[in-house]
């Protein structure tokens, strides 16, 4: 155990605490996602599987509906819509033309201009208060909490994580 971890009812007052705050930031974050994808008509799974082709390159069905947690069911769904919008392509794999890669399509930016400013903003006005150091601290967490979930949602889709 961690030096400054402790089983005192105090510490685990503030971990029931960081765990409803936590869930209360996911509400708030995708009703912001939600909102955004809303301006360029999209819904919020069809944006994280763009953020996803932007961020890690082309990938299969199977591959982002891992990313996603979709099924490659839904996958299909989402990838017909990012086709009819313009912000996504499916090409046939090179190396197994039995398999079909998807791909991000680089959108005008006159389109996207804008979409992300109220958030760029009001992130900036909130992180004014802390200082470099902090900021390191909180990328730090961020990141590893990050990581943390996307373990725990693995687990759970494997049912190695689930309780019954």
């Amino acid at each position: 155990m961690p030096q400054n971890a402790s089983t005192s009812p105090e510490r685990m007052e503030l971990i029931q605490k960081f765990d409803w705050e936590i869930r209360q930031l996911n509400t708030a974050i995708t009703l912001a996602v939600t909102a955004v994808a809303q301006q360029i008509g999209m819904n919020a799974s069809d944006m994280q599987c763009a953020e996803f082709l932007v961020r890690q390159g082309p990938l299969t069905a199977g591959q982002l509906a891992e990313l996603s947690g979709l099924t490659t069911g839904a996958i299909t769904g989402v990838v017909d819509r990012l086709e009819r919008a313009g912000w996504a392509r499916r090409e046939n794999d090179p190396a197994d033309r039995r398999r079909v890669i998807i791909r991000a399509i680089p959108q005008d930016t006159n389109a996207e201009e804008g979409l992300y400013d109220p958030y760029t903003e009001a992130m900036s006005n909130l992180l004014a208060d802390y200082d470099d150091q902090e900021l390191h601290f909180i990328l730090e967490f961020i990141s590893r909490l990050s990581a943390t979930n996307a373990e725990i949602a693995s687990q759970i889709r494997s049912g190695s994580g689930a309780k019954r």
